[in-house]
């Protein structure tokens, strides 16, 4: 799967639709300006000090897409006027291959957006495409890791129907600290 997909989750009550899309380079500013939040660093592993650093984290995605084993996507929150959409945040499928039963998932929301159900939402919808294109090839669960002290992720997880399974042991220096393993199974 090479062809670029573009996902949507409806608006609710609440909060605009979402429009999810593989990164490009148009989104490298804004890209940059949302990795300035300290919260974000924490929780990430990229390094975002520049449009060059921003440029080389999409093209990376990009290569992602080509080879056909990580789908990352730009989650866009769209404007009730004329305004464009706005970056909220990243969703990605990683460590897809054919044959392989499980993949990895992974997400982080812009601190703008943070509290408004984008993650979920943003999830969500990718879970539902990940299971439809590529259980054929034999995907049968999907994994969520993060850090225990990461709360806002264990309640991401949890909405999103994905059961926490068991405790990862740290791995410095990339993960300093213990953390959850969630799954989710593709239905029956």
């Amino acid at each position: 799967m090479n062809a670029p997909v573009i996902l949507k989750a409806a608006a609710t009550p609440t909060a605009p639709a979402l429009v999810l899309r593989p990164w490009c380079a148009e989104d490298v500013a804004a890209l940059v300006e949302v990795y300035r939040d300290p919260e974000l660093r924490r929780w990430t592993n990229s390094c975002m000090e520049s449009e060059d650093d921003g440029l080389r984290w999409v093209r990376a995605q990009e290569q992602g897409w080509a080879a056909g084993d990580r789908f990352a996507f730009a989650v866009h929150e769209t404007a009730l006027d004329a305004a464009p959409p706005q970056l909220v945040g990243n969703v990605v499928i990683k460590e897809v291959a054919s044959g392989k039963p499980s993949a990895e998932v992974g997400y982080w929301t812009a601190a703008r957006a943070r509290g408004r159900g984008v993650a979920p939402r943003a999830l969500n919808t990718l879970t539902a495409w990940s299971f439809d294109a590529f259980q054929a090839d034999g995907l049968e669960r999907l994994e969520l890791l993060h850090q225990v002290d990461n709360l806002a992720s264990c309640r991401v997880a949890e909405k999103n129907a994905y059961q926490f399974d068991r405790i990862l042991p740290s791995a410095p220096p990339s993960y300093p600290l213990d953390g959850h393993l969630h799954i989710r199974r593709a239905a029956a």
